[in-house]
């Protein structure tokens, strides 16, 4: 039986969010319901909850606009999204990963896969793909995965916690190439269907975060990632 976990669901259909919450109640879980995405935003800012579950199509402020701020705010940016929405295509599963999403689940759902979706995510955790190091440090990047932060020239760094699980077990590793495989199943769970476009998004906004130093993660065409700090050298000097 899981621990007392809190969970926020940002959902107008009143008879989905009372399915939801009633199930995953059940499964032992504290469910806060919100009918629009400005109300839910407050609630998740002011008091961060252990998992966001958000509609895209929501009154007031819709589901992106919704994720983005949340993955703005330094104190819910590691707080995991799950995007539930009937806008199934897959620009709009790219788009709502893009903005930090951890993942994706298409309406209609099965209430099991809900579920389990839902107990992968608050399992993931610094167990699973955070090494022992306290520190990594590159130039001007470093990275503290005991305290599951990160600064850039000395300011934070702002990742979700898949893209901040990912960066680490790269990080810790420099030279070690990932397949998209290993790092979908160490950074965000084995029991997870997810497609290996989901590493490639996640990789993308990390780089774009990275700014100049992004060069440090590299695609190993066919293969996967590694981690190169040398490479980001050498596009500067370049």
């Amino acid at each position: 039986m899981p621990g007392l976990a809190r969970i926020v669901v940002i959902e107008d259909e009143a008879d989905i969010a009372e399915i939801i919450r009633l199930n995953l109640a059940a499964e032992g879980y504290e469910v806060q319901s919100f009918s629009s995405g400005r109300e839910g935003l407050s609630a998740v800012t002011a008091a961060p909850p252990d998992l966001v579950l958000l509609d895209l199509m929501l009154p007031e402020m819709d589901g992106l606009d919704v994720c983005r701020a949340i993955k703005a705010d330094p104190g819910a940016a590691d707080v995991p999204v799950l995007i539930v929405s009937a806008k199934g295509k897959e620009s709009d599963v790219v788009l709502g990963l893009g903005l930090g999403a951890d993942d994706y689940i298409p309406k209609p759902f099965r209430v099991g896969e809900l579920v389990a979706r839902v107990k992968a995510a608050l399992r993931r955790g610094s167990r699973r793909s955070i090494p022992a190091e306290p520190r990594l440090s590159y130039g001007q990047l470093e990275l503290r995965p005991d305290a599951f932060s990160a600064t850039l020239d000395g300011e934070p760094l702002v990742l979700t916690a898949t893209e901040f699980r990912l960066l680490s077990l790269l990080a810790a590793r420099p030279g070690k190439v990932f397949s998209r495989q290993q790092l979908m199943d160490k950074c965000i769970g084995e029991d997870v269907l997810v497609s290996e476009r989901t590493i490639d998004t996640h990789l993308g906004a990390v780089r774009r975060k990275l700014g100049r130093l992004r060069g440090m993660i590299c695609t190993v065409w066919g293969v996967g990632y590694r981690f190169d700090p040398e490479a980001a050298e050498e596009a500067d000097e370049a």
